[in-house]
């Protein structure tokens, strides 16, 4: 083949697959085909960056958690400091009186609690002995009629296991230790971070919202403030939910006579902040205590108890009250507390409602242009233009100058 030739064979090929003259090749693209490439880059961004920041929060979890928690108590805390400022206290005063009354509460709680286990742990320990001998005699008067030779061979089996991972216990238990000192350490930044969110929350939240950029502030700033008391909602809602349960199966176990009703109480109290799934792990301990302390017949009796009261969450509790006060669906609240759990464990379960919650409001308050109707951004009232006239410009909209009357002018 001559050169020509090739050269004309080459033209037609590229004659064949250029586009034609005045379009474009994403023209003969289908439209919805283009929304959605456009719709695929950006929430496979989006999911990455989620990724990288779950995994770097992961890696801080000492300093993320306890600012969480902090962030939480505030909430919680804020009405009562509000009050005392607005009964003249100053603000370092009020601030100081607030956290000083929680620990006081919380330290008075933990104190009882603590004189409950030792003195009922003791007779929980005989009954505890006692039922291990109701167990060998079953296992060796029962239908298995295992000797007291092999009884004592199963024993002494078990006791050379935990000889065997005697290693495993004490590096446990040196975990244990370390562990204790990373929770006194975030006990104690939980505490500080609360004073200053209190002290000056509003303050840190301006500074933060000044980071955006000009034309984002408005909207970042009404969002913050929503999310913020959708937050809020949640933590109040949330204690009283964990206060029912806990009533509940404190006084069916105090009923029914089962051992260390208060600090179960306060277990249960504390689980339930774990929507739905909480008061269940936790009123399983009830169970086991009622088991071991006055038999099976009485460990059935606690478990209908805590299952009546998780079906009272779960039904009434959940849907009606949490669902107003944060509007969030119960499947959404189930599928973010297994999705919490997963990625942080405890942690997770205990912050993933919350922060949906956050989430949830502040998403739809974005997407609804809120910002720019909210009075407490300074907004102006809505108005409704007469007949003819455009509509005033709203806050945070850039509208371009009227040049039609200086150009007919010159």
């Amino acid at each position: 083949m001559t050169r020509p030739s090739r050269r004309k064979t080459h033209q037609a090929f590229q004659n064949a697959f250029a586009a034609p003259a005045g379009r474009s090749a994403g023209e003969d693209v289908p439209y919805a085909l283009r929304v959605s490439a456009a719709w695929s880059w950006r929430v496979g961004l989006v999911i990455v960056v989620s990724g990288v920041l779950i995994w770097l929060l992961s890696h801080i979890s000492l300093l993320v958690i306890p600012l969480m928690v902090a962030g939480l108590l505030s909430s919680l805390l804020t009405p009562l400091v509000t009050f005392l400022r607005r009964h003249r206290f100053p603000n370092g005063v009020a601030v100081a009186a607030t956290v000083i009354s929680f620990l006081l509460v919380v330290g008075g709680t933990l104190s009882l609690v603590g004189q409950q286990l030792a003195v009922g742990f003791a007779d929980l320990w005989d009954e505890a002995l006692a039922g291990i001998q109701q167990i060998q005699d079953w296992l060796s008067d029962g239908p298995l009629h295992l000797t007291s030779a092999q009884i004592d061979n199963f024993i002494d089996e078990a006791a050379t296991a935990v000889e065997n991972n005697s290693g495993m216990i004490v590096s446990g238990a040196l975990s244990f230790g370390s562990s204790a000192g990373y929770f006194l350490a975030g006990l104690l930044l939980t505490v500080f971070a609360l004073i200053f969110f209190l002290l000056d929350g509003e303050r840190i939240w301006r500074f933060t919202a000044g980071l955006a950029p000009r034309r984002a502030r408005a909207a970042v700033a009404g969002a913050g403030q929503r999310g913020w008391t959708s937050m809020a909602n949640y933590v109040r809602v949330q204690i009283l939910v964990a206060f029912i349960d806990a009533v509940g199966i404190g006084l069916g176990a105090a009923i029914i006579g089962v051992p260390l009703v208060l600090p179960l109480t306060v277990l249960v109290f504390l689980g339930s902040f774990i929507p739905i799934i909480g008061a269940l792990f936790t009123g399983m301990v009830a169970v086991l205590l009622a088991l071991v302390a006055n038999g099976w017949v009485n460990a059935l009796v606690m478990l209908a108890i805590v299952l009546l009261v998780q079906q009272v969450e779960g039904h009434i509790l959940q849907p009606f009250v949490m669902g107003r006060a944060v509007s969030l669906h119960p499947l959404a609240v189930v599928l973010a507390v297994a999705g919490g759990s997963l990625l942080a464990g405890i942690p997770g379960a205990l912050f993933s409602v919350p922060v949906l919650a956050i989430l949830n409001t502040v998403v739809r308050y974005i997407a609804a242009r809120s910002w720019e109707t909210d009075p407490a951004l300074g907004a102006p009232a809505p108005r409704h233009p007469e007949p003819g006239t455009a509509p005033a410009p709203t806050t945070g909209e850039l509208t371009e100058p009227d040049t039609s009357t200086k150009e007919a002018s010159t």
